[in-house]
This record gives C-alpha cells, structure tokens and sequence, in this order.
C-alpha cells in the first residue's frame, strides 16, 4: 500500500496562493488515482478534486473550479495542488488520498474508494 505525506500548508492571505504537495513512498504512484480533500473545523471532510492515474483526466468541486489545480509528476512519486485567489472559506485541513487504478466519475469524490491516505496539511487562510 502507498504512503503519503502532504506539505506545503501554511498561512496565507485572502487572494494569495498556496501550492500543496502529496509525497508518494512505498509504490510507484503512477498506477494511483490521487484526490484532492479538505475538512474544515466542525464540519465534514469535504471533495476538493481528483487527478486519474496517468494525469490526463481531472475533476474538481463546483467552489474548486478555475481556482485550484491538481497535477502529477510520477517520475517524482508527487502530486501537487494549486490553489489559487485563496479564501477564508478555503481554511481547512488538506488531505491527499490514494486509490489503486481508475474510478468512474460517479464515485471519485467518495472518500470510502480510497485506501491510502495522508495525515493532512493546514491550510489558513486570513481575510
């Protein structure tokens, strides 16, 4: 099973940008699809955005879209998160998570598909 381990976190503020990264050990990351998720204080672990295996395929959540992007660089065993025009709403823990092979669009913000996660990376975001 794959390791993860995100950074980049840190305090920011409103309209600034932050770039998270998901350092893969143990496997290749390569034959993973890699999402994206976010739980603020008191509220539920939330969908952020996933990336398929091979990079060529994204999807984000409705409040992500044209602000935040998820990319891949296998041969560094990495996945990456930008965000960008950061809000206070945005301040959250960041989690990346793992699955091995693809999921169908249906279910890749289904936090119970994916086996492998990080502990997460604080993300604040100041008005």
């Amino acid at each position: 099973q794959v390791q993860l381990v995100e950074s980049g976190g840190g305090l920011v503020q409103a309209g600034g940008s932050l770039r998270l990264s998901c350092a893969a050990s143990g496997r290749t990351i390569g034959s993973y699809t890699v999402g994206w998720f976010r739980q603020a204080p008191g509220k539920e672990r939330e969908f952020v955005g996933v990336i398929n295996w091979s990079g060529g395929i994204t999807y984000y959540a409705d409040s992500m879209k044209g602000r935040f992007t998820i990319s891949r660089d296998n041969a560094k065993n990495t996945v990456y998160l930008q965000m960008n025009s950061l809000k206070p709403e945005d301040t959250a823990i960041y989690y990346c998570a793992a699955l091995l092979g693809s999921v169908t669009t249906q279910f890749m913000g289904d936090q119970r598909r994916y086996n492998s996660w990080g502990q997460g990376t604080q993300v604040t975001v100041s008005s």
